[in-house]
């Protein structure tokens, strides 16, 4: 049990929630961490006990409503942490932050807030489930990206897209910090890294370099 971010982690995306949000399982040696689960928590809970796997954690890239949906159930039934920046502390338990009574008119939180708020950048998780931890503002104040590298992905919230970026026109967005940290953090990774990003399709590093219209003027 020695290189926490060796080759046998294994993740599956699945989509998720009024808005198919796609969440992440990564999974190692029987047991899971769940990135953005945003909704049908009896799904997640299917597909976890088929595999016989223990949700150990609950990461989440950041709290609008469409990446938060089944926080509350799966932490109940697990047990589990819940990890969020520290940015967006009050927006899981805040529908007028998360988006939920603007979007959807229906108030969409946890019961609780967070359980551990991440403040700083660098060496992240624990035990087969360490990655390297960005802090990447810009759709939101608080969003974060886990990039493993030796499994070559980095799950990147509603940052970088097939073609597109994340919108930024929602409180506490802004549009020339999301471009600076899809340079400074996502450009500078290996081409052949996949991006597996909130919604659609997932891409690479080097796909986007030659064909997303918003960031292929930067000279990569």
């Amino acid at each position: 049990m020695g290189d926490p971010c060796r080759n046998t982690m294994k993740w599956q995306m699945i989509s998720l929630g009024p808005l198919q949000t796609n969440g992440f399982i990564l999974k190692n040696d029987g047991q899971a961490i769940m990135i953005d689960p945003g909704g049908d928590a009896d799904r997640v809970n299917t597909l976890l006990d088929s595999e016989s796997l223990t949700l150990k954690e609950i990461w989440l890239t950041h709290a609008h409503f469409d990446h938060i949906g089944a926080v509350q159930d799966l932490r109940e039934r697990w047990k589990c942490p819940v990890y969020l920046h520290d940015a967006e502390r009050e927006w899981l338990t805040n529908p007028s932050l998360n988006g939920s009574g603007l979007f959807m008119g229906i108030e969409k939180t946890a019961a609780e807030p967070a359980d551990v708020l991440i403040k700083e950048e660098g060496s992240f998780g624990s035990g087969d489930f360490r990655c390297e931890l960005f802090h990447t503002p810009g759709h939101s104040p608080g969003s974060v990206s886990f990039y493993f590298p030796e499994a070559n992905v980095i799950f990147s919230g509603d940052v970088l897209f097939r073609g597109g970026v994340g919108r930024t026109d929602l409180p506490g967005g802004d549009h020339e910090t999301l471009l600076r940290v899809i340079e400074e953090k996502f450009l500078s990774l290996p081409d052949g890294t996949t991006v597996a990003n909130g919604h659609g399709p997932i891409t690479t590093i080097g796909e986007e370099k030659k064909t997303n219209p918003f960031i292929n003027g930067f000279g990569w």
